[in-house]
């Protein structure tokens, strides 16, 4: 089925143009029409053009009546030009039938169009990083999959296998969290970078969300200052107003001798003995090739069956 992508670059500038080339060729050999915008090659000291340049191009593709507008790549740029968005213009193109996807520094513009406007947009691919990936058999099947659900709007939720010590944890759990066995309905999911969201923390584009969904992921970040950025959510009261809080994939980390086996799953432990809502992890999307597509803002169930989890949205359509 043959759809308009739009192609535009919110935040930093794409140094790796053959994969940006790469993504647009595949993405048309599967027949959609693949529109660029006129600054997406563009070019600000790290950023992918001017702050004006890019709320130009955000705010291109939200008049680009596309059926998803699709970011070229992440890294840094949006939370200095936040204040400038039009949200009721990126809302009302949402509402039209265009969505909006992308992850990393994408996390801000979501946040901050949830927190303004209660819009939906989603927690994706980026056109460099995973339809542009130079390694053979070329982007991950399951991301295509996702992808493909979204273009035709039969997308109705995610599964994953919890890793054994993630149910092993939830028998010695309290309160809500206690059963290895339970279901969190209408739930809102919301969530991405936690880099991002810990940045968010104390302004109005950081969602006020109770009773949700969180979920999260970096790149590049050892554990310690994982634990360090969810204190800070800790503190600000954020995480004890959710029902479930949801680890994707943390990746591209070293630990060092210093660690002393502090690692990922000290900070999981340590987290689940400060909050009531059960900590889950192993959700398949972060900075990695096997990624699913999540709706931020979107009402979710949230199931788990001993090891196996699932996040449903298909009675949102």
């Amino acid at each position: 089925m043959k759809k308009h992508i739009y192609i535009y670059s919110p935040s930093s500038a794409v140094r790796d143009k053959a994969s940006f080339k790469r993504g647009v060729t595949r993405l048309r050999a599967l027949g959609h029409e693949v529109e660029l915008d006129e600054a997406a090659l563009s070019s600000h000291q790290r950023f992918a053009g001017d702050d004006a340049t890019r709320l130009a191009a955000i705010s291109r593709a939200a008049h680009s009546g596309a059926d998803v507008a699709l970011i070229s790549r992440g890294g840094y740029g949006l939370t200095r030009i936040l204040p400038a968005i039009d949200y009721k213009a990126v809302a009302k193109a949402i509402a039209k039938g265009t969505e909006f996807v992308g992850l990393s520094d994408f996390t801000a513009l979501q946040s901050a169009l949830l927190a303004r406007t209660g819009a939906i947009s989603w927690a994706g691919p980026a056109l460099g990083e995973d339809f542009g990936v130079d390694a053979e058999p070329g982007p991950d099947d399951i991301m295509q999959a996702c992808f493909d659900d979204l273009l035709t709007g039969q997308g109705e939720g995610a599964g994953w296998r919890l890793a054994k010590n993630s149910v092993a944890a939830a028998v010695n759990l309290k309160g809500p969290a206690a059963s290895t066995d339970f279901k969190v309905r209408r739930g809102i999911l919301w969530g991405g970078n936690l880099s991002v969201l810990s940045s968010l923390v104390g302004t109005p584009y950081l969602p006020q969300i109770k009773g949700g969904i969180l979920f999260l992921e970096d790149v590049h970040e050892h554990p310690y200052r994982i634990e360090r950025m969810l204190t800070q959510l800790l503190h600000a009261g954020v995480l004890a107003q959710q029902k479930a809080i949801i680890f994707g994939q943390f990746s591209n980390y070293k630990l060092v001798p210093h660690d002393k086996g502090f690692k990922l799953q000290s900070v999981v432990d340590w987290l689940q003995s400060k909050v009531k809502a059960r900590v889950l992890t192993g959700l398949p999307f972060g900075h990695v090739p096997t990624k699913v597509l999540l709706p931020v803002g979107g009402v979710c169930d949230l199931v788990v069956e001993g090891r196996d989890a699932f996040l449903l949205w298909g009675h949102t359509h």
